[in-house]
């Protein structure tokens, strides 16, 4: 139980998920719909418990998706962040300097009359 508590208080500290946080999520909401559950029959299917439950419900499937979508994902280190965004920006300087050189060739005829429009 201590090491659980201890993985748990340093998986916060770490990105990413780990096991004892999505033990302890699921935990934390398996005991939340047991309580609701249990209020909804004390009170006779009060409407609030119900909505309760449901909102609780739907909250907890969306977190399961999210962490399933987050282990799925590729993340990247700080260092590996940094090399992609130097590669873009040489990537943008290397365009902006086609670009230039592509408008200072080009000559674009002006017209040196001016057209007057009546109301």
């Amino acid at each position: 139980m201590a090491s659980f508590v201890t993985g748990l208080w340093e998986s916060v500290f770490q990105p990413g998920t780990s096991p004892q946080l999505i033990l302890a999520t699921h935990l934390s909401f398996t005991a939340l719909l047991i309580t609701l559950a249990w209020l909804i029959f004390v009170t006779h299917g009060n409407i609030h418990f119900i909505m309760l439950f449901i909102i609780a419900t739907l909250l907890w499937i969306t977190v399961i998706w999210f962490i399933n979508e987050l282990k799925s994902a590729q993340l990247l280190s700080n260092q590996q962040l940094e090399i992609n965004e130097e590669n873009e920006n040489k990537n943008e300087n290397k365009e902006s300097i086609k670009e230039d050189k592509a408008s200072t060739t080009a000559t674009e005829k002006k017209s040196s009359t001016t057209k007057s429009r009546k109301a």
